[in-house]
């Protein structure tokens, strides 16, 4: 979705042509020029084994994608190269550079362990300029790599607050509803958020996301609050809605690249209650709900204050806008491009 939002506005830009290269279908609505390569889905790698190189269904998927990306990829129709995943596209866009040399910029979607790490394969890593979607990052590796500060960003004309329709999700009307939008795997802690929202009675809870948890998430969340759980899987165009149709955003990972889940919420008018460290403090700004969420009790208090005090949407929708709108992300994109090149 950053990718995609990125090559959208870049696309606006006079003198500035956009391949978008991507598993998904074209969109109409987009002025950037669309390449379908076909991979096979990480879901029909969850139970293959971990082995070298191999380590998650995530770059069992990658390779395939690469494996796509063979022959309707040409480096001398690029100037820059843009790139998230290691090692198989990185290595990919390295072999076939071929005599026009492209630049290849490397974004720290999915962490930026590549990039400050000479163990294993990960020693093979390289690129001409690393996009650091955080401060953490940005410091860790400023100055090792021709790197800049750039965070993701959102679309505040789609996330806005507005006339929220549960009916259309077929959810309860008169009920305090929660909501997590997440990756069902471990390290999203979702099964840790049910067991929060499950003590609170009357709360409702809703998951968006899919994952190798998802029937653990499903069990858990049938056995502790029946009636209650609601686990759904959308196009990123209801997104918007299932925002409006919550009253709480609930996110319980500890640590994240990034978190478009964050200035989404925030940008739709919700309370955001999320683990407190620098990066989510970056982000919210003051928002008054960032917790230890390891702390169940501070999970269930944060809750709490969240239903009964709201959110200052105005307020935090002026920070959204002024920092992390996707025209003013790409910009910032375009300005590292010209100065890699």
């Amino acid at each position: 979705m950053a990718f995609e939002s990125i090559a959208h506005e870049l696309s606006k830009v006079d003198d500035v042509e956009v391949t978008l290269f991507g598993s998904g279908q074209a969109r109409t609505e987009d002025r950037y020029k669309f390449k379908h390569i076909p991979n096979i889905s990480r879901v029909c790698f969850e139970s293959f084994p971990k082995l070298p190189v191999l380590r998650s269904y995530y770059a069992y998927e990658e390779m395939t994608f690469v494996a796509g990306l063979i022959g309707k990829y040409n480096s001398q129709d690029f100037d820059i190269t843009v790139s998230c995943t290691y090692p198989f596209t990185n290595w990919f866009l390295k072999a076939f550079n071929g005599k026009q040399k492209s630049a290849n910029i490397f974004v720290t979607q999915n962490g930026d362990y590549p990039a400050n790490s000479n163990h294993l394969e990960f020693r093979y890593f390289s690129c001409d300029g690393l996009v650091c979607t955080n401060p953490d990052y940005f410091e860790r590796n400023k100055d090792k790599w021709n790197a800049a500060l750039i965070p993701n960003g959102v679309n505040p004309n789609l996330f806005a607050p507005g006339q929220r329709n549960r009916a259309k999700f077929d959810l309860p009307e008169d009920v305090p509803l929660v909501l997590m939008t997440s990756a069902l795997i471990p390290y999203k802690r979702v099964l840790d958020g049910i067991r929060a929202v499950s003590q609170l009675k009357g709360v409702h809870l809703i998951i968006c996301g899919d994952g190798s948890e998802r029937e653990q998430v499903m069990a858990l969340g049938e056995q502790l609050m029946p009636g209650r759980f609601y686990l759904m899987k959308l196009p990123s165009n209801q997104m918007p809605d299932i925002y409006r149709a919550a009253d709480v955003f609930l996110h319980m990972s500890l640590y994240e690249p990034f978190g478009n889940v964050y200035v989404e919420a925030l940008a739709t008018g919700l309370p955001v209650i999320a683990h407190r460290n620098q990066v989510t403090q970056w982000i919210c700004a003051e928002t008054e709900f960032l917790i230890d969420t390891e702390n169940e009790l501070e999970v269930l208090k944060g809750l709490r204050k969240a239903f009964n005090v709201g959110n200052n949407i105005i307020e935090h929708r002026n920070q959204i806008k002024a920092r992390f709108a996707w025209e003013n992300i790409a910009k910032q994109y375009l300005d590292f491009f010209e100065t890699v090149i």
